[in-house]
């Protein structure tokens, strides 16, 4: 008897090639995508954080009686923020405090490069 080696044994190159192309043409689509959906949900989390640290802040202003032109030191206005403690930036960088008028700033690390 002679065993009959046939298509039915595996896949040939050119499907295993057809396959990898639909999965990297996949890829190519949904790679940009997500940096993009993390993106945004790091600014939401951003601007989110930024309307706790700014409401802390005016709190602080009429518990001590502060001007619209004085300094915020960070260590002043933790104890009105959830935990006691500054949230931390979503993509890495760091919340600017100013002065009691001005709003605090976001600097979004490496992600999205720019200022809120």
């Amino acid at each position: 008897m002679r065993k009959q080696f046939g298509r039915g044994q595996g896949f040939t190159l050119i499907e295993i090639m057809i396959v990898v192309s639909i999965v990297a043409m996949l890829a190519s689509i949904a790679i940009p995508k997500y940096i993009q959906a993390q993106a945004s949900a790091q600014k939401s989390a951003c601007i989110n954080n930024l309307k706790q640290i700014d409401g802390a802040i005016q709190q602080w202003a009429m518990d001590y009686k502060k001007q619209s032109n004085d300094s915020v030191p960070e260590p002043a206005i933790v104890v009105y923020l959830k935990n006691n403690c500054m949230p931390e930036e979503p993509a890495g960088g760091q919340y600017k405090l100013n002065t009691v008028m001005d709003t605090p700033l976001c600097t979004i690390g490496t992600v999205l490069g720019h200022t809120f």
